[in-house]
C-alpha cells in the first residue's frame, strides 16, 4: 500500500506539551498522583456568571450557526473591550470570532502566507507559530529571546533578518514560554521595522491580562501607524478559565478580516453559538474574577521563583506576564527532555522539555504554575530532589 500522508502533516511535530501530558495521565491511570505544571490551563473554574450565561443560553434555545464572523453582539463587545482597555479604534467589521486562538492563527497564517514567503517568529515560542508555517510551505526564519538579554528582541537581529520575501513578524507578549513582556520602546521598534519594510504584525496577546507588579500591556496596534498592519490575536481562554470553550478572536483591518473569514468558513463555520453568548457577558460583567486570579497567580510566581533560585544546579528570571517559569538546568548537564522524563517518573512532577518550543529552549522546562499553590510548593519540592540527584551523581 503506497504512503496516503501527504508531505506537509510529514513536516509537522506532535505537540511535546501533549506528549508529557499524555504519558502523566497515563500514569494515573496506573494509580499514580502526579504533579501537573505541563498545560498552560488556569486550575480556576469559569466564573459562575458565564457559565450561567451559557445555560440560559441553551435554555433559550441558542444552538444554531452563527454569523461565520461571529455574531453582532460578541463582535461589538470585542471592539469596545479593546478600545477601552488597549486604546485602540475598532468596530465590529474588524473582528472574526474563531473556534479558540489556534484556529485563529491558522486562518490568518494560512491567508497571508504563501509557499516560499517568510515569516519573523521568537525562538522559543509556542510552536503553532513554527508548525503551522512549515505545513503552509512558508520558511519560519527565528529570532533570539535570550535569558540574558531578559528576553527582550534584539532589535539589531531582527533587522538584520528582513528580507524581500518577509511578509510579517510574529509578536508574543507576554510570551508562552519565557512569561517575558516586551517593553514599550521594543514595541515601538518592531513597529517601525514593520513600517519601514511593508511587513505585517502578527501579534499574540492572550495572555495581557496576566501581568505582574503592576506592569501594563501595550497593545501593538494601539501604537501611531499600527492599526493597519497589524493582526490581534486573543481569546477568552487565559483571562477568564475558558481554555475548553474554545472560544478566540482576530482584530484587524476589515479587508484582511474578510480574507481570515473565507479559510474560517471552511475550517469551522463558526464558534458555538451558546458559547459566543457566554463571551459578551464575561466582556461586559466582570466582577474582579480576572484580578483575583492575578493576584494568586503572583502569590504562587513568587515562591516558586525563590525556591528555584535556592536550589543548587537551578535558576530562573522572573517573569513579568502569562503563568510560567522558563527554568535554566543547564549547570546539571542533562538535556531538556532528559530531565523532565526523570522528573516525571521519579517525582511524578510534569514539566515541558525547552527544547519543544525551539532551539534556545534547550537547557530549560517550562512551569506553568497555573495549579494550586500547594502543588507548586509540592512541585517545587521535587524540583529540588530532582536537581540535588543530578549534582551529587
Amino acid at each position: 500500500m503506497r504512503n496516503f500522508i501527504a508531505q506537509r502533516a510529514d513536516v509537522l511535530k506532535p505537540s511535546g506539551i501533549r506528549k508529557v501530558n499524555e504519558k502523566a495521565l497515563a500514569m494515573e491511570r496506573a494509580g499514580e498522583k502526579v504533579l501537573h505544571f505541563e498545560q498552560g490551563r488556569p486550575d480556576f473554574d469559569t466564573p459562575a456568571y458565564i457559565k450561567e450565561a451559557a445555560k440560559k443560553a441553551l435554555d433559550e434555545g441558542d444552538v444554531f450557526y452563527t454569523s461565520n464572523f461571529g455574531t453582532m453582539q460578541l463582535r461589538e463587545a470585542i471592539a469596545e473591550y479593546l478600545n477601552t482597555r488597549k486604546s485602540c479604534a475598532y468596530k465590529a467589521e474588524n473582528i472574526l470570532v474563531t473556534a479558540g486562538l489556534s484556529e485563529a492563527i491558522y486562518c490568518v497564517l494560512a491567508s497571508i502566507l504563501d509557499e516560499g514567503d517568510e515569516i519573523l517568529v521568537p525562538d522559543p515560542v509556542w510552536m503553532n507559530y513554527l508548525n503551522v508555517p512549515k505545513m503552509l510551505g512558508a520558511k519560519v526564519i527565528t529570532y533570539d529571546l535570550l535569558e540574558e538579554n531578559d528576553c527582550q528582541i534584539d532589535l539589531a537581529q531582527l533587522k538584520s533578518l528582513v528580507t524581500p520575501k518577509t511578509k510579517a513578524i510574529v509578536v508574543v507578549s507576554p510570551s508562552n514560554p519565557t512569561g517575558g513582556v516586551l517593553d514599550a520602546a521594543s514595541l515601538q521598534a518592531i513597529a517601525d521595522i514593520a513600517t519601514q519594510n511593508d511587513l505585517l504584525v502578527v501579534t499574540d496577546e492572550v495572555y495581557e491580562r496576566l501581568i505582574y507588579d503592576g506592569g501594563k500591556h501595550v497593545a501593538m496596534a494601539s501604537l501611531p501607524g499600527m492599526a493597519e498592519r497589524t493582526v490581534t490575536l486573543n481569546g477568552f481562554s487565559k483571562t477568564y478559565s475558558m481554555t475548553g470553550w474554545r472560544l478566540g478572536y482576530v482584530a484587524a483591518n476589515a479587508d484582511l478580516i474578510k480574507t481570515f473569514n473565507k479559510i474560517h468558513q471552511i475550517s469551522s463555520v463558526c464558534a458555538p453559538s451558546f458559547v459566543q453568548t457566554a463571551g459578551v457577558v464575561a466582556l461586559k460583567e466582570e466582577h474582579g474574577e480576572v484580578e483575583e486570579m492575578l493576584a494568586e497567580y503572583q502569590r504562587r510566581r513568587d515562591y516558586a521563583v525563590k525556591a528555584i533560585n535556592e536550589t543548587p544546579g537551578l535558576s530562573c528570571r522572573v517573569p513579568g506576564g502569562a503563568f510560567y517559569i522558563f527554568i535554566n538546568i543547564k549547570e546539571l548537564g542533562i538535556s531538556s527532555a532528559d530531565f523532565c522524563q526523570r522528573l516525571l517518573e521519579e517525582e511524578k512532577v510534569a514539566m515541558v522539555p525547552g527544547d519543544v518550543f525551539g532551539k534556545n529552549g534547550e537547557g530549560y522546562l517550562r512551569m506553568s504554575f497555573a495549579n494550586s499553590y500547594e502543588s507548586v510548593v509540592a512541585g517545587c519540592e521535587g524540583l529540588k530532589r530532582m536537581a540535588a540527584k543530578l549534582m551529587n551523581k
